[in-house]
């Protein structure tokens, strides 16, 4: 295919190279050994750290040997997510591309652009031999998704510029100069384990079709959450006929709004057709309420035809859990616009308790602890056990920057006068990590415009790959 753009082909060639290679987060190796081959074949010096994170150095052009170093940095590892109906297999199965007009999208699975796409740009830049550069380094850091561990892995010592560019945002025109830090927080409640009444017959709920998301760049669109809307089916059923809990599943990574989730419950013979009534009932309220952000939101519920043995008998205790975690937009500032949020992310019954996952991000380190908190209290009042783990740090803007300043010269400049965009987001970025590790770092984030990361919807926009690339291009040259 050929685009307007003359560089957009050789990119995507890379990103298709990528494509093919499995790498979901923790799953990583087979795309740094691909790397580092490459960087061996073109004659880059490489090295990689305990954590696989892999620094690849690209000598500058002829003439601008003393010019600063740049940093040029992205992740290699994707979240893996699929559609219900597709049996691609994450560990060995090649991401499938679709072309449709001006996107890129997958076969039913995320796409896999974050950010697969920075690795790409960085590549076609480093063996482009018509651009003029400063020395390069290129940072591609491992299992980023999963809590940053690649980046919190880092020495301070593992590079050595001070400027950096992250291609990891998702606008094109605009770049980010801040972002929210975050923690995960495991919950843990005992399942008071009792005999499934023989007097009963057990039903599958299953919630299916949402949207989903990223839990940092669409927590503020409001889409509906698939363990949320469990939590409401419980509740509404509870209040009528009595009902237990068998078991409960529901999303998947701690950045992804979940989309689909299940619950197995009991019911008193006699009222199966009161319960799938009331079902009825709720499914029809809750698609009128989310019909703007999830038209497709599809409830169904069979007769399940195995025989359980247990039932959680604390099942009331259950659904007030679940409905009074907090999911969405916590608190809102004219600098962050979402300063802090929660993602109920994931829950399941496992060796007699219910596991619940939740990711809580904020700009403002107090407002954090006051969630966890609160979190903690809600826990421990049911009788449950929490605790947190891969906490990262907030990115605090720096409007003075001097390369933001240059990037909104180079940008306005480029395009005629079009003003940049200037974003903090509420995503965790790698910045915040590498900011807190060496200080005096100039940092800045951009990238191509990708929508609905984090879910099998995920498209990027394939001419902004070509605008980003030109900014990118100029603003390396030394000034």
């Amino acid at each position: 295919m050929k685009y307007k753009h003359p560089k957009i082909t050789e990119i995507l060639h890379y990103f298709e190279k990528i494509s093919a290679i499995p790498r979901c987060s923790k799953n990583e190796h087979a795309i740094c050994q691909w790397l580092i081959q490459w960087a061996h074949d073109n004659h880059f010096e490489t090295k990689t750290d305990k954590s696989h994170n892999i620094l690849i150095k690209v000598p500058a052009s002829t003439g601008y040997d003393t010019a600063p170093i740049i940093i040029l940095q992205g992740h290699v590892d994707m979240v893996c997510e699929k559609t219900p109906a597709s049996h691609h297999d994450f560990t060995q199965d090649p991401i499938t591309l679709i072309y449709e007009k001006d996107w890129i999208t997958a076969d039913q699975t995320s796409l896999g652009a974050d950010n697969g796409i920075a690795i790409a740009i960085a590549m076609t830049l480093a063996v482009d031999k018509d651009i003029a550069h400063p020395p390069l380094e290129l940072l591609f850091t491992v299992d980023e998704e999963t809590g940053l561990h690649g980046a919190n892995a880092l020495a301070s010592d593992f590079f050595e510029g001070r400027l950096l560019i992250n291609i990891d945002s998702e606008d094109e025109g605009h770049v980010t100069i801040g972002c929210a830090g975050g923690v995960n927080t495991h919950l843990s409640l005992p399942l008071d384990l009792i005999d499934v009444s023989t007097q009963s017959q057990c039903l599958n709920v299953h919630i299916s079709g949402l949207k989903g998301g990223h839990s940092g760049v669409d927590i503020h669109i409001e889409r509906a959450n698939a363990i949320k809307v469990l939590a409401r089916l419980l509740s509404f059923i509870q209040k009528t006929v009595p009902i237990n809990i068998i078991n409960i599943t529901g999303g998947s990574a701690h950045n992804a709004i979940p989309r689909d989730a299940n619950m197995l419950i009991s019911v008193p013979t006699q009222h199966i057709e009161k319960v799938k009534s009331l079902i009825q009932e709720n499914a029809i309220n809750l698609t009128s309420e989310y019909q703007q952000t999830d038209a497709d939101l599809c409830i169904t519920v069979d007769v399940h035809k195995g025989s359980p043995e247990k039932m959680a008998g604390n099942t009331q205790t259950i659904i007030d859990f679940l409905i009074t975690l907090p999911h969405g937009v916590a608190t809102l500032s004219p600098e962050f616009r979402v300063e802090s949020s929660h993602n109920l992310a994931h829950i399941c019954c496992e060796n007699g308790h219910l596991n619940v996952l939740l990711s809580v991000r904020s700009a403002v380190e107090s407002r954090l602890e006051v969630s966890m908190q609160s979190i903690d209290t809600i826990t421990r009042l049911v009788g449950g056990t929490v605790y947190h783990d891969t906490r990262y740090p907030a990115w605090q803007p720096n409007r003075k920057s001097p390369l933001l300043a240059k990037s909104q010269d180079v940008y306005e400049n480029l395009f005629e006068g079009q003003k940049l965009v200037i974003d903090v987001m509420h995503a965790g970025l790698e910045c915040g990590i590498i900011g807190k590790k060496v200080s005096g770092m100039d940092m800045i984030s951009m990238g191509p415009t990708i929508r609905f990361p984090h879910s099998p919807n995920e498209k990027m926009h394939i001419a902004s790959i070509g605008r980003v690339w030109d900014f990118l291009v100029r603003l390396i040259q030394p000034s």
